[in-house]
C-alpha cells in the first residue's frame, strides 16, 4: 500500500464499497455524535466523511485532533444509511469506517478558519495566504483560473499561434505608468526596468518574421491598486499576428473569447458576434468607453427641446455657449416621484447640483421640468425617447467632456436600481476609433490617448493634416459587461509615421531614438503591417469565477499598498547589497 494514500480525499464512490483504503488530508472539520467521531478530511480534490467508533484502537488519538491538522488514515469504505447521504458531496454515497490513524503534522491555534466562508480583514487573509488559499471557494477559483489558462493556451494553439517568452528585464520607457526599476550591479548607475507590456518585444518578433505570436505575460506596473488590477504585477494574453488588418484581429480574438466564456460561463448566454462601437458613439451613448450593454439605456441628445424653452437655467446655458448639450437618460418603469427624488439625492451626493427630471402619468409629463418647458415640448420628448406612462428621463447639462463620465454612472444606477439590465448574461463589444491623441489639462499640451505605436487611419497624411485631436487611430477596446479586458490596435509599421506621431506628443527624434531605439531600428530594415490585443487573463478569470476583487483570483496578491504581508515585501536590503549596487538611499525625513 502507498505510504500515504490508495485513494484521494475526492475519489471514492459508492461502487468502492467494501475496499480498504488510504487517505491523507486536512483535518476540515471535527464532530463528536455520542461517542462517534466523525472526521471530514479533506484535500486537494475534495472532502470524505470518515468515522471512528469509541472501541477503536487509535480513538484515544483522534480525541485530540484538531481542525487543519494532517493525518493519514486506514479504513474500510461503507455506505451511508438513506437519510445520511449527502448529496452535496460527489463522495456524499459513503463514508471511511477508520481502522488506523497517524499524525503526520499538527496545526497551531488557526488566526482565520479554513472551515466555512467567513469574511476575515484582507491583512490578515494576505498575511496567511496559504491558510486563505485552504479555503473551498477561493481554492475552487484558482483551480479555475488555471484551468482556463489551459485552454486559452488551447485555443490559441489551435487557431495557429505560437508560444514565445520575451525578456523580463528590459529598458524603462517614458509611456504609461511607472516602471519598477531595477538597479544594475555591472553598469553602475544604470537601471534595468519590468515590462508595463511585451508591447514593443511582441511587435519585433513580428519584425522579425515570426508570423501568429502569444503568451500569458507577466506585466508590471507600479500603480495604485484597484479592484480589477493588482498592485506590481498582473497577467495578460498577449497577442500579435502579421499582415493583418483590424478585422482580422477580431476574427482571431472573438472566438476564443467566445468559447472561454461558453466553456467557464456556467451555461450563461454569450455575446456570438461582438458589435462595433465607434468610442464618440459609446460616449455620447453611454458615457463611458466601458459600457455594459446588459443595461438597455440609451442616451440621447435634447438640446434643441431645451433651447429657448420655458426651462431658465438650461436655456441660459445653451444660449451662453453653443457647446453646451442636454442629454437625456430615459428610465423605463421609474415613473414615480419617490424614484426620481432618490435619483436627485444620489446625484448631490456625487458632488453634482442635481439631476432634473420628467415622469409619466396619465397620459402627460409630471414634475417641474415638464411644467417648464410646457406641455408641447414634454410630449414630444416622450414620443422621440419612446417613453409611456410609468417611465421617467433624467436630464444633464453642460459641456459633455465634463459631465459625460457622470451621465454614464446616472444611467448604470438607474438600470441597476430598475432592475432593467439583463442579469447572467456575457455582453461583449468592441470600442473603436480611439482618438490617436488628447489634450492634457493639467501638462497644458497634447498627449497620446491609447497606444503610441499605433496606426493613425489615415497615415503621414492624417498627422499632417488633421488637427492632433480629430486623428482616429487604429485602436480597439474589448468590454464584457462594463468591464474593460482588453486593449489592442493595428500598429504603425512606418518610421516617418512614428518620428511624426512623437512630435505631435512633444518628443523629439533624439527622444524617439534614445527610448525606441531598438523599435525604430526594426522599423527601417522592412517591416510588415501588424496587430494585436491583449486581453487582461485576472480580470477574465474574475469574471468567470463571479468575483468582484482580483484577491480572490490571484495566488499570492499584494495588498492595497503594494505589500506582500506574506514574504514581507517590499523589504529592506543589506549595506553591503546597496555597495554593489552602487546605491546610496535619500529617504524622505520623518517627524
Amino acid at each position: 500500500m502507498h505510504e500515504y494514500r490508495t485513494h484521494t480525499c475526492g475519489e471514492l464512490r459508492k461502487e468502492d464499497v467494501g475496499k480498504q483504503t488510504r487517505l491523507s488530508g486536512w483535518v476540515h472539520r471535527v464532530r463528536d455524535h455520542g461517542g462517534l467521531l466523525f472526521i471530514d478530511l479533506r484535500d486537494h480534490y475534495g472532502l470524505t466523511q470518515c468515522v471512528i467508533e469509541p472501541e477503536g484502537a487509535d480513538f484515544g488519538k483522534m480525541e485530540d485532533v484538531r481542525a487543519e491538522w494532517v493525518i493519514r488514515v486506514d479504513g474500510t469504505v461503507e455506505a451511508r444509511d438513506g437519510d445520511t447521504v449527502n448529496t452535496t458531496l460527489p463522495t456524499g454515497a459513503v463514508e471511511v469506517r477508520i481502522s488506523a490513524v497517524e499524525i503526520l503534522s499538527q496545526s497551531e491555534e488557526l488566526p482565520l478558519p479554513v472551515f466555512g466562508d467567513q469574511e476575515y480583514p484582507e491583512d490578515t487573509r494576505l498575511k496567511y495566504r496559504f491558510l486563505d488559499l485552504r479555503r473551498d471557494r477561493i481554492h475552487r477559483n484558482i483551480i479555475k483560473r488555471a484551468e482556463i489558462i489551459s485552454s486559452i493556451r488551447r485555443r490559441m494553439t489551435d487557431g495557429g499561434f505560437f508560444e514565445f517568452q520575451t525578456p523580463i528585464l528590459t529598458a524603462s520607457s517614458p509611456e504609461g505608468a511607472r516602471d519598477f526599476l531595477v538597479p544594475s550591479r555591472v553598469h553602475p548607475g544604470k537601471f534595468y526596468a519590468l515590462p508595463q507590456a511585451p508591447q514593443q518585444f511582441k511587435q519585433l518578433i513580428m519584425m522579425a518574421g515570426f508570423d501568429r505570436y502569444f503568451q500569458i505575460a507577466p506585466c508590471f506596473r507600479d500603480e495604485d491598486a484597484r479592484a480589477d488590477r493588482s498592485p506590481g504585477e498582473f497577467y495578460q494574453l498577449d497577442i500579435e499576428m502579421s499582415f493583418v488588418e483590424q478585422e482580422d484581429v477580431f476574427a482571431a480574438v472573438e472566438p476564443v473569447l467566445r468559447g472561454l466564456f461558453e466553456e467557464f460561463g456556467d451555461g450563461k448566454p454569450v455575446t456570438q458576434k461582438f458589435p462595433l462601437i465607434p468610442y464618440r458613439d459609446a460616449m455620447r451613448k453611454y458615457g463611458t468607453d466601458k459600457p455594459d450593454l446588459r443595461n438597455p439605456i440609451e442616451m440621447s441628445n435634447v438640446t434643441e427641446t431645451f433651447k429657448g424653452s420655458g426651462f431658465r437655467i438650461f436655456a441660459g446655458m445653451i444660449d451662453k455657449d453653443p457647446n453646451v448639450e442636454v442629454w437625456a437618460i430615459p428610465a423605463k418603469t421609474g415613473g414615480s416621484r419617490a424614484f426620481c427624488d432618490r435619483m436627485n439625492s444620489w446625484a448631490q451626493g456625487e458632488g453634482q447640483p442635481g439631476l432634473g427630471y420628467i415622469f409619466f402619468r396619465d397620459g402627460e409629463g409630471a414634475g417641474p421640468l415638464a411644467k417648464n418647458i410646457g406641455p408641447e415640448r414634454t410630449l414630444a420628448l416622450r414620443d422621440d425617447l419612446g417613453l409611456e406612462d410609468g417611465d421617467a428621463v433624467f436630464f444633464v447639462c453642460g459641456l459633455p467632456k465634463n459631465f459625460a463620465s457622470f451621465a454614464g454612472q446616472a444611467r448604470q444606477r438607474a438600470g441597476t436600481e430598475l432592475k432593467l439590465l439583463k442579469e447572467d448574461t456575457f455582453e461583449f463589444c468592441w470600442i473603436v476609433d480611439f482618438p490617436m491623441f488628447e489634450y492634457d489639462e493639467v501638462e497644458k499640451r497634447i498627449d497620446f490617448s491609447h497606444n503610441p505605436f499605433s496606426m493613425p487611419q489615415g497615415g503621414l497624411e492624417a498627422l499632417n493634416g488633421k488637427k492632433a485631436e480629430d486623428v482616429l487611430g487604429y485602436q480597439y477596446d474589448i468590454v464584457c459587461n462594463g468591464i474593460e479586458l482588453s486593449s489592442g490596435a493595428i500598429r504603425n509599421h512606418k518610421p516617418e509615421i512614428m518620428f511624426k506621431a512623437f512630435e505631435i506628443a512633444g518628443y523629439g527624434p533624439e527622444v524617439v531614438e534614445e527610448k525606441f531605439g531598438g523599435m525604430l531600428r526594426a522599423l527601417q530594415y522592412g517591416a510588415p503591417p501588424h496587430g494585436g490585443i491583449a486581453p487582461g487573463i485576472d480580470r477574465i478569470v474574475m469574471m468567470l469565477c463571479g468575483e468582484e476583487n482580483l484577491r480572490e483570483v490571484t495566488l499570492f496578491p499584494m495588498n492595497q499598498q503594494a505589500q506582500d504581508l506574506l514574504m514581507g515585501a517590499p523589504s529592506e536590503v543589506s549595506l553591503s547589497q546597496l555597495r554593489e549596487l552602487h546605491i546610496r538611499l535619500n529617504l524622505p525625513k520623518t517627524e
